[in-house]
């Protein structure tokens, strides 16, 4: 029993770090416009992150908990080496300034301590192919919805003066990144749930059919907003200010169209990265103007993080599986 409590608040340390690593999601783009000053931004995002919960169904949680490794394989020493494996890799692209998945970290950090005690038999292909496969999309759809946005609005805007678009956007960025805030609560903050639910299913609390329980979502929901108020300033401006220049116009459509992704991923149940989702939205937003408007060497590194994040966390949760076994 202790060990499980012990591991339970290990995820919620996960989300209260999730929350802190991506703070820079939710409020990149309002910093970097100048709409919000950085305290602003943080408690503002930290609201609608938690807001989430009369948002969302837990869809998300379900495919976390129940679609990714086999059940019978998972104990607490899985979800040990599987929650430090994320945390691991997320603290090390914090401390680099680099915008990684923390979503993509903790399933590879649940493939590794899961293959490591049980091969890769122990993997649900299907639910892992459709998170996988996000790490493609969910990026690209952003930028798609994010470029279209920006050449809806340039068109629609075309005869407005440039103050009275700044002015209008200044607004208007507020309620766009009010949205992408609740996408990201919604998304990110069911992906520990998913891990604490299948953990109590696998210690004999509940059982797989069995709802989980309102402790449960309240306290990741608390955690991920309390995390998003100490915001990584690192990643904030690696996010805001070096991938492109940014101005309220471009702000509100980034987040307009990452919000979008997010809503439709949440929807059907698809863990996706809100990192890679806000990155490829702020990417088209930029490109609507020049190529040379984004830094595509910023962007590429970025994106090798994000190649690396999977199997690093698994590696790493590998490893702490094996220490666990000893140690717990």
């Amino acid at each position: 029993m202790t060990l499980l409590i012990i591991v339970i608040v290990l995820g919620i340390i996960f989300d209260f770090i999730n929350g802190f690593h991506d703070a820079a999601n939710s409020i990149a783009t309002v910093v970097s416009t100048g709409v919000l000053k950085p305290g602003q931004a943080v408690l503002f995002a930290a609201f609608f992150n938690v807001a989430a919960i009369f948002v969302f169904h837990l869809s998300v949680a379900a495919t976390v908990g129940k679609g990714i490794v086999e059940a019978d394989i998972v104990d607490t020493h899985v979800v040990f080496g599987a929650l430090v494996g994320a945390i691991t890799w997320n603290l090390i692209t914090w401390y680099y300034g680099i915008p990684s998945s923390s979503s993509h970290a903790l399933i590879g950090g649940l493939v590794g301590a899961a293959v490591a005690k049980s091969g890769f038999d122990s993997l649900i292909p299907s639910g892992l192919i459709k998170t996988i496969s996000f790490i493609l999309v969910s990026p690209m759809l952003g930028m798609f919805l994010g470029s279209l946005m920006m050449l809806l609005v340039a068109w629609t805007c075309r005869r407005v003066a440039p103050h009275t678009m700044d002015t209008w956007f200044r607004r208007l960025q507020l309620v766009s990144a009010s949205l992408y805030s609740l996408g990201h609560g919604g998304n990110d903050a069911q992906k520990t749930m998913g891990i604490i639910w299948m953990l109590l299913i696998a210690s004999g609390m509940l059982h797989s059919g069995d709802a989980l329980p309102s402790w449960v979502v309240i306290s990741c929901y608390a955690a991920i907003g309390a995390g998003t108020m100490f915001g990584g300033w690192r990643i904030v401006k690696t996010m805001g200010q070096k991938i492109t220049h940014l101005k309220p116009v471009g702000g509100f459509c980034a987040e307009t169209g990452g919000a979008m992704t997010l809503f439709l991923a949440t929807a059907l149940g698809i863990p996706v990265s809100t990192t890679h989702t806000i990155t490829g939205a702020i990417v088209g937003v930029g490109s609507t103007r020049k190529k040379s408007s984004v830094r595509w060497g910023i962007a590429s590194s970025i994106v090798w993080a994000w190649v690396l994040t999977i199997p690093c966390s698994a590696v790493i949760a590998a490893v702490f599986w094996y220490i666990g076994r000893f140690i717990l």
